[in-house]
């Protein structure tokens, strides 16, 4: 697969992300004592490493994927299979290409006229990056969750229901009381259900009208990962979604992917690998020229990793 991305997609997106990673360096594979422009010792990379198995079935399958955007190879031959229902945390240092990755995960990528991609991104088997893929489909089962905060200038009631309603789930308003299906009753059930999932329901439950800016931080970011509930995914990408956060809202949202993973696939990037290690089953380390460095049980990255480099850079050496 070949994919010159191109911008045609953005019927019925609900967000949009456009930054992109930089390249800190690269390394040449070759075992020495020198250091990369980063700070890394350089060092092959096993393919054992990488290699993670797990009970189970996997939900989202990679295979030799590489971006580029222009002439920067941000992202080097990655593959990966991540387990259904858990938490999988992608940590590295800036422009390592960890939101790179997650980002190709529903092709948000597309968005970026000057990326290129090459590789497989499998979801339950289906091909993504097929170019048949219905994008508006594939991002209702794979929603995701930006570093900050992005409600829409709207009540708390319609961020919550603009996406159902984006998909023909929820009518509403005067054409549908004439015909009889106005959906009133249940967009207020669905309202309550993703906002309960949230955890935000009882703080907002008796201001459902009120403009959403006029929320904290945290109850903004809580916000929109219930809009992100909303529309029945089996996947929530977040991109460092409490890095904005002060330590209470942050802890709110850590026991919130917790739960959620009871129900849902989640794929989280954080540069906190304190919080990696409290919420994730199992860490992907991404280090400098877009490499995937080691991918295992969250334990056994953080107390004995394969990897000199992974251990120089979680005892804090480098990044």
């Amino acid at each position: 697969m070949n994919n010159q991305i191109s911008d045609t997609d953005t019927e019925n997106d609900i967000t949009t992300d456009t930054s992109t990673d930089s390249q800190l360096g690269t390394t040449t594979g070759v075992e020495t004592s020198t250091t990369t422009t980063a700070g890394e010792s350089e060092e092959q990379v096993r393919d054992e490493w990488t290699d993670y198995r797990f009970d189970g079935p996997s939900k989202l399958s990679v295979e030799d994927l590489d971006v580029w955007y222009g002439d920067d190879h941000a992202l080097k031959n990655v593959s990966m299979e991540i387990p259904e229902k858990s938490v999988t945390a992608l940590i590295g240092p800036s422009g390592c290409g960890k939101s790179t990755y997650l980002r190709c995960l529903n092709r948000m990528n597309d968005r970026i006229k000057a990326a290129r991609i090459d590789g497989s991104v499998e979801l339950d088997g289906m091909e993504i990056y097929d170019p048949n893929t219905n994008l508006v489909e594939l991002r209702k089962r794979i929603g995701m969750v930006f570093q900050s905060p992005n409600p829409f200038p709207k009540s708390i009631r319609d961020n919550i229901s603009y996406g159902p309603r984006k998909h023909g789930d929820i009518n509403k308003g005067l054409l549908a009381r004439l015909f009889g299906r106005d959906d009133s009753e249940k967009e207020a059930e669905l309202v309550e259900r993703s906002l309960r999932q949230a955890a935000l329901w009882d703080e907002v439950n008796n201001r459902l009208d009120d403009n959403a800016l006029g929320l904290s931080g945290g109850q903004q970011q809580r916000l929109c990962i219930a809009r992100c509930l909303a529309v029945d995914p089996e996947v929530i990408l977040m991109d460092e979604p409490a890095s904005a956060l002060d330590p209470i809202a942050t802890s709110k949202i850590e026991d919130l992917v917790t739960e959620l993973a009871e129900d849902y696939t989640v794929v989280i990037v954080t540069h906190n690998m304190q919080q990696a290690a409290r919420i994730s089953d199992q860490t992907a380390v991404f280090l400098t020229g877009g490499e995937l460095v080691e991918y295992d049980d969250t334990d056994k990255i953080f107390e004995n990793p394969e990897s000199q480099r992974v251990e120089d850079y979680i005892t804090g050496k480098f990044g």
